[in-house]
Formats: structure tokens, C-alpha cells, sequence
């Protein structure tokens, strides 16, 4: 492997310079206005893959925004990689709070900056640039397939019909993605759970226009107010969420693996000062580890109403809104869950205003076997490349097309991440440390060999 490692060193300035031409297209599959910018990074990535070395490129149609699907085989009884990425990006909003544009990406303190950075761009990227060392120093002993869509961070709605369409096409012996993160710089983990996602919004409505506050205000209900109450409601004092029938499926994780769990490095007040709080705060019982890890939970993830512009509007308003994420875990279903939350704040509505629940997007749990050949190559390629065993870890977040790659494709997933907390995906000032990026591709370069003798 030391022929393609020294390509990496040797290219690592232009693979930056090639990054930097990615994450500049503003690919944010949630805004409509964006529609023109998917197909445009979808053809970068292409273009992108045929100069890594690949012998076949395309940009297929699916229902939503395209799908990148490239591939080398180099040899059919040989085994298969399956790459999964993502090109789409969140929103960047609130603007205002970027130290520096979101799609101009910049390097402060041995850090990229930029909407994408880490995720998925910075991370997808990394796959494209080892397959590329490989070939070009013509150690690639495996075929390699891409599959990077243009809609995960909407939940990938038309990704599971266009797998099952291609399902042919996708054969291959296991599915990596870096998508998810690791413990720290110096101290490297594989994730081997992914928690579900039900996702829905919520608008309540009272009077049928804006009323003034102080002619009608204490005689006609506040739909601001009563969402208000009613989010407040969905979680107690211990913040165990009050849904009816919400825990009914949750797998109970055992004593001993919950005291394996607990023996991850884990620096509580490092942590609180990076998120610059002065306590943690979580489902009573569980730590801090186990409550993003093996425990569902509820979060408002926005909310609006009424006037919020400069200076004062003394408004009663006609509707509020919110959005509300639950994350699941193993067992969970997302669609009875998104169900469940429907009828219960329904239920709850009191008779002077109107509910309406709309679900969103979601996805099923993943957990990923630590005896498979895919994990095992990914410990030692870890291992070879940071001199340290990777710790196994549960993660609290959602990649919801996992579960259904393994449903439809019959695919196991190993999720090889690279981000770190302070990474701040989804949020103002994303960053992505260049240690992690040539880290990432290094380790990637070392899982095909480490892969191919798992599979003899």
C-alpha cells in the first residue's frame, strides 16, 4: 500500500484544489431554487470519477434529483465494494452567523470551512481520492462501486425504488460509507449503530387572520401559546417522552453492554466545553453516551409564529408551526411512530384550535456486526493507519437509506466516519480538519487490502 499512500502525499494539494471545485456548487436538495444546482454537482461528480480511474460513469434519473453511479471490475470473482456518499447539502441559514461565505470554502487553523466540508462532500470525496491512489499505483485488488445520491438530507425518499429498480446493477459484497463520525483525532471508533428518524411538522391554527393582542388577546386562544403547551407536554420531568405506547418497541440494551459501552473514552467536561454548557441534559437514568446512542429522543428542531421582524408588532396570530425530530432506535418502527405522534397531538388539541400533523421523512435504526468481514478489514485498516484499535460506538444520529439498503440490496453497511463533533454538520460554520481528510483517505487506501484477504 505504500505506492498509493505516497500518491496521496504526492497529490494532496490538488485533491484539496478538486474538493474546494465541489463543495463551491451550493447543492441543497431542500430548497427548490436549487433543482439546477443537483444536476450540476452530479455531472462534477462524474466527471470526478472518470478521472479517478473509473471504467464506467453515469448520471441516472431517479424520481427525485439524479443518482452518480460509477464502477471498476477489475475482476467478476473477485469481491465487491459498494461505495455509498451523498452530494447534497443542508441549508445555510441563519447566514448571518457564518464567519466566512458557506460556499467558499476556507482554511483557518488547519481547517476547511464550508456548507459540506464534512458532510458528505469532505468525507464522499475522500472514497473517490483512495480509489484513485489505488489505481494509479495499480493496487486495486477488488471491483469498486459508486452510489452517491442527491437527497439524503431529506431522507433519501427516492433512493430505496431506485436501488430496487438497479438492484442488479448494485450487487456487491458489502456497502461503505462515511457519513458518521469518530471519538477523537488520537483516539479512532467505527460506528456500528445508527439511531431511526421520524421527522414531522406540526401546524396549529386559531383565528382564520391575525388579530390584535390587546383587543382580542385573553378571549381568543393563541395558537403559539397552545403549541407552546402541547410540545412542553410531550417530554416530563425526567425528559421521558409521553407519547402513548412511544417505548412499546424499544430494544432494552443489557447491563453488560451498556458497562462495555461505558468503558469508550468519553471527557464529560470536554465535552460540555466544546458545546459551551454548564450541564448536560437527557432521559434520567442514562448517560450521555447511552442517551444519543441506545435511547430515543424529541427535539424541536424549529418553530415560528406571529411577527418576528425588528421593533414591536403587538399581533395575536393566526398559526404556528413546528418541526419535530424523534430519533429511534432498534425495533422502532418510523412510520407507526410518525403515526403515533399524529394521533397523540391530536388528541390532545383543545377544542378553540385546529392540528394538523404532517410527516415528513424517517428511516429505520441500523446496527452493523462487528464479526463481518467488512468490519473486521475496517479495525485493522484503522489500526494501520492511527497505530491505535478502533473503539466500537453507536451513534446518535440517522443515515435513514442504511436499513434500506439492507432490506432491498441484502447489503450489510460499514460505516467508516471521519467527522468529530466540533465538525458542527448542519450548522453555521461547518469545518472539516485537513488531518481528517488525508487521515480518511490513508485508512480508506488501507481497508480494500485488508478487505480483499478478509474475504479469501
Amino acid at each position: 500500500m505504500n505506492n498509493a499512500v505516497n500518491y496521496l502525499n504526492d497529490n494532496k494539494d490538488r485533491f484539496l484544489d478538486e474538493l474546494f471545485e465541489l463543495i463551491r456548487i451550493p447543492s441543497i436538495s431542500s430548497i427548490a431554487d436549487h433543482k439546477p444546482d443537483m444536476q450540476r454537482m452530479a455531472e462534477a461528480l462524474k466527471a470526478s470519477l472518470i478521472a479517478a480511474g473509473v471504467d464506467k460513469a453515469v448520471v441516472m434519473p431517479s424520481d427525485g434529483n439524479p443518482v452518480v453511479y460509477a464502477e471498476k471490475m477489475i475482476d467478476p470473482s473477485k469481491p465487491t465494494v459498494l461505495v455509498y456518499g451523498h452530494y447534497d447539502v443542508m441549508p445555510v441559514d441563519p447566514i448571518d452567523l457564518w464567519d466566512s461565505p458557506p460556499f467558499e470554502p476556507e482554511i483557518r487553523d488547519g481547517k476547511i470551512y464550508a456548507r459540506g466540508a464534512d458532510d458528505d462532500k469532505g468525507q464522499a470525496f475522500m472514497h473517490v481520492k483512495a480509489f484513485e491512489a489505488l489505481v494509479a499505483a495499480d493496487m486495486l485488488t477488488v471491483n469498486v462501486k459508486f452510489m452517491i445520491e442527491g437527497e439524503e438530507e431529506i431522507g433519501s425518499p427516492n433512493l430505496g425504488k431506485w436501488c430496487t429498480e438497479n438492484k442488479e446493477m448494485l450487487k456487491a459484497d458489502t456497502i461503505l460509507v462515511s457519513d458518521t463520525g469518530m471519538i477523537a483525532q488520537d483516539i479512532p471508533s467505527i460506528t456500528t449503530g445508527l439511531r431511526g428518524l421520524s421527522y414531522v411538522e406540526v401546524k396549529v391554527t386559531g383565528p382564520d387572520h391575525d388579530l390584535h393582542s390587546g383587543i382580542f388577546g385573553g378571549a381568543v386562544a393563541n395558537p403559539a401559546n397552545e403549541l407552546a403547551k402541547m410540545i412542553a407536554s410531550l417530554t416530563d420531568e425526567n425528559n421521558h417522552i409521553t407519547i402513548p405506547g412511544f417505548y412499546d418497541d424499544v430494544l432494552i440494551v443489557s447491563d453488560q453492554e451498556r458497562a462495555a459501552m461505558a468503558k469508550a473514552p468519553f471527557n464529560l467536561d470536554g465535552y460540555k466545553k466544546a458545546l459551551d454548557v454548564d450541564e448536560v441534559f437527557g432521559e434520567k437514568g442514562y448517560s450521555t453516551n447511552e442517551r444519543t446512542g441506545i435511547r430515543p429522543s424529541l427535539d424541536v428542531n424549529g418553530i415560528w409564529s406571529g411577527y418576528i421582524g425588528e421593533g414591536a408588532k403587538t399581533v395575536l396570530p393566526s398559526i404556528a408551526q413546528a418541526k419535530i425530530s424523534m430519533r429511534l432506535v432498534p425495533h422502532q418502527n418510523n412510520e407507526k411512530i410518525s403515526l403515533m405522534v399524529k394521533e397523540h397531538l391530536e388528541s390532545i388539541a383543545p377544542p378553540y384550535i385546529k392540528v394538523e400533523v404532517t410527516p415528513l421523512h424517517g428511516g429505520q435504526a441500523y446496527v452493523s456486526p462487528i464479526d463481518m468481514p467488512a468490519y473486521k478489514a475496517a479495525e485493522k485498516a484503522y489500526t494501520q493507519a492511527f497505530d491505535k484499535v478502533p473503539v466500537p460506538t453507536r451513534s446518535g444520529g440517522s443515515i435513514p437509506i442504511i436499513s434500506t439498503f439492507e432490506d432491498v440490496l441484502g447489503i450489510k453497511s460499514i460505516l467508516m466516519g471521519f467527522g468529530l463533533e466540533s465538525d458542527a454538520i448542519h450548522s453555521p460554520n461547518e469545518n472539516y480538519p485537513l488531518f481528517n481528510f488525508y487521515k480518511g483517505i490513508e485508512t480508506i487506501i488501507y481497508f480494500y487490502k485488508h478487505f480483499d484477504d478478509e474475504m479469501k
